[in-house]
């Protein structure tokens, strides 16, 4: 998961969490920035997809690409019923 092509960045971490990256790296024999993008990456696939889902969702919403329930679900019993009729 880590690259060497990436951008740099800067932010503060708390020193507890900081000795924590520090350690892993160590045993791992990494480096900080190979333990924390890696926690980074595993922390984005793990618990901000449904969030990212969410606002795409809401960004459809409000280009108005949606449809109405009901309507869906008028359709869905048409087809429901057409697939039906055609049972032997």
């Amino acid at each position: 998961m880590a690259r060497t092509d990436g951008n740099p960045v800067s932010f503060r971490i708390p020193s507890d969490l900081l000795a924590k990256v520090d350690d892993v790296a160590a045993a791992l024999d990494r480096s900080r920035s190979w333990v924390v993008v890696h926690a980074l990456g595993r922390f984005m696939d793990e618990h901000c997809a449904g969030i990212l889902a969410t606002a795409r969702g809401a960004a459809e919403l409000d280009r108005g690409e949606s449809e109405d329930m009901d309507v869906v679900m008028e359709d869905l019993d048409r087809i429901i019923a057409a697939a039906e009729a055609k049972r032997p």
